[in-house]
């Protein structure tokens, strides 16, 4: 057989073994070792002096330098903590109060849930399997469609690979030397989307046939308020807010009241829950605060005069300008030009601050009206559920948002916020008085497991693909795709269709390092930016967990389900957002903003 036939031979053999169970970053390693023997195999040469185990130690240090695999153990030590923590039950319930009224509203609270805690932890496995525990039961008991119900936990809980603080996004950035911050950003509205759409699912098919999910009974969702929040409420108008202002500047007659009533309570409990009435204003503020200061002051354009002089000399010089000519002359002129270019340049994504202020203001307005509706209905039951909300998602939101913030806006290395998110864990779980030593010890080795499997499998693929280049199939591959003359949607398409029909049998780290790393190379001749190539990747293996037969969320599921659940209701709940996966890629390739437009913007082209 020629070099490039046992290429093809090694790439066919590991998609067996796999299939078949066998380990697979061993497997890996042993058909690299195999292979690699016999294209270094010289005759009369003593077997221990053969180069492949040269190239085993070269490929293994490698991967022991490569920093980007550095964040791995800690963003995962992140997710373990959180789930020890038992963060997540509160959560559940102050969320499903929040949505008690909509179509479905176990689903949707699900999917919520999922989508907020696969923020923070990332780890598919834990949250359906937390997920399948807190909600599984109680939605089967409301009279939810068990397709339903398996469908939310099985789709929400893989977002986890796909929005960040991603492993998978990592492990893509190791594999094709990208940055990890831009992935980060270029998978966040993507992510986003497609929890949207999964959501317009599950309340559309939840309106056009109630008999899925029924709606709750009024005793299933009772939020109990206390007396004097219904005595502000009847002795200071409907409108809670006002109603609290009100009794903030006048207390003496609350007081008096809730005296009269038989109750006791402090002013300053009255100046507490106004305080948490004003969290939705004051999160809002901090948001638009934040953005409008690191774009319009601390990442605002340099001055044109300033910044264009030593850049344009030479530039201008060949237009036949200098740089002292007046606006109306050709050097002038050409010296606004390029001061024009370098501001825009410097504002990321060619977006000039004026479209920044408008996109800003235009996005506050919409904020605010959406605040002023909240409130306009805003009442003792909302403000018993606000509280609640506060203290279960505002934590773990701001932790969530700090570590992405501070990425995200070059703050910090990948590493060092995965630093800030597991020792934030570590204080909430610690808070929330759950955090025990043997539960500790838990996130610590199933960290440990979890990073061992990652970085064995970096060593296997390592090798493996550099035997696989040797004996010439990367080269064989290379020249079959280019001979087929393909646009570069084209070759898109023909990469995700692969990639989509792998994540049947294999799992998304098989296919990440093993056969992403074929079409890598290939990404420059048809100009795929590789930002986006990744992306898209990381949507279209939300797959390898929705279809069978490995779906190894379907199998997580059947692990803590009731024993009448079986796993082809599980599949045949899982198959329609397979579908969705889909209709979001499309929304991709038609509009390559939504992916590129924040890291363009962020960091420049």
């Amino acid at each position: 057989m020629s070099d490039p036939i046992l290429g093809l031979t090694m790439l066919g053999l590991i998609v067996v073994a796999i299939m078949m169970g066998f380990p697979t970053a061993f497997t890996l390693m042993g058909l690299g070792m195999l292979f690699g023997f016999v294209a270094y195999y010289t005759p009369g040469q003593v077997w221990t002096d053969n180069l492949v185990f040269d190239l085993m130690v070269e490929r293994t240090y490698g991967v022991m330098i490569n920093d980007t695999l550095v964040s791995v153990p800690l963003f995962v030590l992140m997710g373990y903590v959180i789930e020890r923590g038992a963060l997540v039950d509160r959560m559940f319930y102050s969320i499903q109060l929040a949505f008690r009224k909509l179509p479905g509203s176990l689903a949707v609270t699900t999917l919520l849930v999922c989508t907020f805690w696969g923020i923070g932890s990332g780890i598919v496995g834990a949250v359906v399997v937390l997920m399948g525990v807190i909600a599984m039961r109680p939605m089967l008991d409301a009279g939810y469609d068990v397709r339903l119900a398996s469908g939310a936990i099985t789709a929400g809980g893989t977002l986890g690979i796909l929005i960040p603080p991603s492993v998978m996004l990592i492990v893509y950035a190791a594999v094709a030397g990208e940055s990890i911050v831009k992935l980060y950003a270029a998978a966040m509205l993507p992510g986003f989307f497609l929890a949207a759409l999964y959501l317009v699912y599950i309340i559309g098919w939840s309106m056009l046939n109630p008999k899925i999910a029924p709606k709750l009974e009024s005793d299933k969702f009772v939020v109990h308020v206390p007396t004097w929040m219904r005595t502000l409420e009847q002795g200071y108008g409907r409108y809670m807010l006002p109603a609290l202002l009100k009794a903030v500047a006048t207390p003496r007659r609350l007081l008096d009241d809730v005296r009269s009533a038989g109750e006791s309570m402090r002013y300053s409990a009255i100046v507490g829950n106004l305080s948490a009435a004003l969290i939705p204003l004051i999160v809002v503020a901090i948001t638009f605060g934040t953005i409008w200061w690191y774009f319009m002051i601390h990442n605002a354009p340099p001055d044109v005069s300033s910044v264009a002089e030593p850049v344009a000399i030479e530039q201008l010089e060949t237009l036949g300008g200098s740089v002292g000519s007046p606006s109306g002359e050709p050097g002038g002129e050409a010296l606004e030009s390029l001061g024009s270019d370098i501001a825009v340049e410097h504002s990321g994504a060619g977006v000039t601050p004026e479209g920044f202020t408008e996109g800003f203001f235009g996005a506050l307005a919409g904020t605010l009206l959406v605040l002023a509706v909240y409130y306009r209905k805003f009442d003792a039951e909302q403000l018993v559920i606000l509280k609640m909300l506060a203290a279960s998602v505002l934590p773990l939101g701001i932790l969530t948002f700090v570590v992405l913030a501070v990425i995200l806006f070059g703050i910090t290395t990948a590493t060092e916020s995965a630093a800030i998110g597991a020792a934030g864990a570590y204080l909430l779980a610690i808070a929330s008085g759950q955090l025990t030593w043997k539960k500790t010890r838990e996130s610590v080795y199933l960290t440990a497991k979890t990073t061992a499997m990652i970085c064995w499998l970096f060593v296997g693929s390592s090798l493996f693909s550099g035997v696989f280049a040797l004996h010439g199939g990367q080269q064989l591959i290379e020249a079959w795709v280019l001979n087929m003359d393909l646009s570069p949607i084209q070759f898109m398409l023909l990469a995700q269709a692969i990639i989509f029909f792998l994540g049947w049998p294999l799992e998304w780290t098989e296919i990440i390092v093993i056969f992403v790393p074929i079409f890598i190379p290939l990404l420059a001749h048809f100009d795929v930016n590789p930002i986006l190539f990744g992306t898209l990747v990381a949507v279209n293996l939300q797959a390898a967990f929705l279809s069978p037969p490995v779906a190894m969320s379907a199998f997580y599921l059947k692990g803590v389900s009731p024993p009448h659940v079986t796993l082809n209701q599980i599949f045949a709940g899982m198959m329609p957002y397979m579908f969705i996966v889909i209709i979001c890629m499309v929304f991709m390739y038609i509009w390559p903003g939504m992916t590129l437009w924040l890291p363009e913007f962020l960091y420049g082209n």
